[in-house]
């Protein structure tokens, strides 16, 4: 067998470990630790409220034991009867530790915390000093311990009772504040709340001027009252009189909320504005900062670019306003502002305007711009509130002197909100008997809410049918009010109303007539010859006769705004519109297609030389309902009635139905005794079909006798003092 030449190495000699010996099982104490350590906090709450139970119990005695009477009598002689909120406080901490792990529905603040220290070691000292006690009383734990004599003695040595007691009381109303959780702000909104109702109780309560005269008896030191006689007011001047009970007071509308004034974000934006211009080579500098309730004008004025002559000079030369207008978009990307407007120049200033959105927008409620001197200072019964500028100013305006107004904007623009603010601020200065009101609503859903008023002549019209009848009826009632005025020699509704009361019973003063038009678009696409044509008169002519017309329209375009509605409406509103093209057919201007929205409006007046900016007002549906309310509780006698376009509007229908010329042929039935078909032919220039249908019309309403053979002459059954038609309708309905 042969030998195999490979051998196997050896294998290595492995060493041997000491064996480790098996862990010891832990001790109960060991245990106890480690399962009881997660829950340390818990524990120590537990104790905290275990101690603190024990101590509530021991104050009033009803436990008793060696150390638990040391650690009450301490509590007392230290705190007083306030060891009696300090353990409850102790006890409710404790129980909240314990149960931190529980989802719980409060959360409790720091500032809470605090506020309760306050109040404890407010209330503490002024228990020592309004009971009188002594540092003798002290150490036996009556009124506030030592605690409530250290904090009360030396501030009624220093400042004395009265300041030391106002300073606890003031400290005591800050900690409740932190805990109810209000801030400066509420503090100051509540403030000029109240401050409100204030001034509004006491215009309620404010006795009338007087009315004498500065006498013989009068003393010379004391301004006497200027009484002007009506008789020796010119036609235009209001009326004097003192306000009508009847009128509702300033609580039937909401106070607004005004917004802190963020210095930092107006400092932010004109630092960009003014390095925006300089890396475009513009050198301007921001002088005037305006801010108002949605956005803030920064007046920049333009300054000098250094150019040299051909010979050498240095000449100054003054930055165009086209250069800055031109940068509107690029300053828009660097203040990050959806959009910006530049006005160049602002009227009365001499610097370019740039009016960039605020962070935050606020709301310019209808009773803080009544309220102001703005609205005030204005005597005319017809003042309307618009809202505030970008200064932060109340505008108001007065309708009698606009005459008419159009307003135009896009859906949601706040059109709807101003054409309610409008008619809240007539029926919150005019009772009926002065005012009355005409609505004519095609959308039907925006101002049936007024339905109710005494001041309303009928009910609001949603029909565009009836609504040309009752524009109808405008121009007849402006065409009597001008007849009346010519029989007592009067030129306007002022001068005819001093002239009306003079005379006692015989002549009644005649109220102030405004129609409100939500929608114009519709009334055009539906009848667009009557509409302009009577639109266009009343603007012309029924300013004196006190009508006036406030006009809105969604859609601002060349044919629902004509040239000839344009041309008689001098004041006109828009709010924001979809294009530049509606911004120039409303305001002869662009700027309009740049607004925010939500209210934001240009409003150019009839002497105005250009368009102003303003946050229009806001009214919410419970304001108008308040005041409806307020007007039917002042009313109770109040019943409405019939509207006197009614006759009309059905005149026209059967108009409609027969022949528009069959008024016409009365009027001939009227003046002449005989007519014929041929008649009606010649006169009218009708064909012989048509004039033979009215006079079958003529035979059915009994004006003219039987018909005769070959067409003949037949004779009229009227005379000219009769009004057949209004007999007719009434045998009818």
């Amino acid at each position: 067998m042969a030998r195999s030449n490979s051998t196997t190495p050896p294998s290595p000699r492995r060493s041997k470990k000491p064996a480790t010996p098996p862990p010891s099982p832990p001790t109960w104490d060991e245990l106890l630790i480690n399962k009881l350590a997660p829950y340390r906090v818990e524990l120590a709450g537990i104790v905290l409220f275990l101690i603190a139970a024990l101590t509530l119990l021991a104050l009033p005695g009803l436990t008793r034991s060696g150390w638990l009477g040391w650690w009450t009598s301490l509590l007392r002689q230290v705190f007083g009867w306030g060891a009696y909120p300090l353990s409850l406080s102790v006890a409710a901490g404790g129980l909240h530790v314990a149960l931190r792990r529980v989802p719980r529905p409060y959360h409790i603040r720091p500032p809470q915390i605090i506020g309760f220290e306050l109040i404890l070691l407010t209330t503490l000292p002024l228990s020592h000093q309004l009971s009188g006690a002594t540092l003798a009383d002290a150490y036996l734990g009556r009124g506030g311990g030592l605690v409530g004599w250290a904090l009360s003695a030396p501030l009624q040595a220093f400042l004395g009772p009265l300041l030391a007691g106002l300073l606890m009381v003031s400290l005591f109303v800050w900690g409740l504040a932190l805990i109810i959780g209000l801030q400066w702000t509420d503090l100051l909104r509540g403030l000029r709340a109240l401050s409100a109702r204030l001034h509004a109780w006491g215009l309620e309560i404010a006795p009338d001027p007087p009315t004498a005269v500065l006498g013989p008896r009068a003393h010379p030191a004391i301004p006497q009252p200027i009484v002007i006689a009506a008789a020796d007011l010119p036609d235009d001047a209001p009326e004097p009189g003192r306000r009508d009970p009847r009128l509702p007071p300033l609580t039937c509308l909401e106070a607004g909320d005004s917004l802190p004034v963020d210095d930092q974000e107006v400092l932010y934006k004109k630092a960009v504005i003014e390095h925006t211009l300089a890396d475009f080579g513009i050198p301007a500098e921001v002088v005037q900062i305006r801010r108002g309730p949605a956005v803030t004008q920064f007046g920049v004025r333009p300054g000098y670019i250094e150019r040299t002559t051909s010979e050498g000079a240095i000449h100054q030369q003054k930055v165009r306003i086209g250069q800055i207008v031109s940068l509107r978009r690029d300053l828009a990307l660097a203040l990050a502002a959806p959009r910006l407007r530049i006005q160049a120049p602002v009227p009365g200033r001499g610097v370019v305007g740039i009016e960039v959105p605020n962070g935050a927008v606020s709301l310019v409620r209808l009773r803080d711009v009544i309220a102001s001197p703005e609205f005030q200072a204005r005597q005319a019964p017809l003042t309307v509130a618009l809202g505030r500028d970008v200064s932060g100013t109340a505008v108001a305006v007065d309708l009698a002197k606009l005459p008419h107004l159009l307003i135009a904007g896009t859906t949601g623009s706040g059109k709807s909100i101003c054409l309610n603010a409008f008619i809240a601020c007539l029926v919150f200065n005019n009772p009926p008997e002065e005012l009355q009101l005409i609505m004519i609503d095609p959308k039907k859903v925006e101002l049936m809410r007024f339905n109710g008023l005494p001041h309303l002549i009928g009910k609001v019209e949603v029909e565009a049918d009836r609504a040309v009848g009752v524009l109808r009826w405008l121009t007849a009632e402006m065409d009597r009010r001008y007849e009346l005025f010519a029989q007592v020699g009067a030129r306007n509704l002022g001068g005819y109303n001093r002239r009306a009361r003079r005379r006692g019973s015989d002549v009644k003063p005649l109220p102030h007539i405004v129609i409100v038009i939500d929608e114009l678009a519709d009334l055009m696409h539906m009848y667009p010859g009557d509409v302009e044509r009577t639109l266009c008169r009343l603007a012309q002519m029924a300013r004196a006769t006190g009508i006036h017309l406030v006009v809105a329209t969604q859609r601002p375009s060349t044919d629902v705004i004509t040239g000839l509605i344009k041309a008689n409406f001098p004041a006109r509103l828009s709010f924001a519109v979809a294009s530049n093209v509606d911004s120039r057919v409303i305001l002869d201007a662009i700027g309009a297609e740049q607004l925010l929205g939500k209210g934001d409006m240009l409003f150019l007046g009839p002497d105005a030389s250009g368009p102003l900016r303003v946050q229009g007002v806001f009214i919410s549906d419970e304001e108008i309902v308040s005041l409806v309310r307020h007007w039917q509780q002042a009313m109770p006698d109040f019943t409405p009635t019939d509207p006197p376009w009614e006759t009309l509007i059905a005149r026209f229908a059967l108009l409609d139905e027969t022949d528009s010329l069959l008024e016409a042929a009365i009027e001939l039935a009227q003046k002449y005794d005989q007519i014929s078909a041929s008649f009606l032919q010649r006169r009218l220039r009708l064909g012989y079909p048509r004039a033979a249908r009215i006079m079958e019309h003529l035979y059915e309403m009994g004006l003219v006798e039987d018909p005769k053979a070959g067409g003949r002459t037949r004779k009229t059954l009227v005379d000219e003092d009769d009004d057949p038609l209004e007999t007719f309708l009434s045998e009818q309905s």
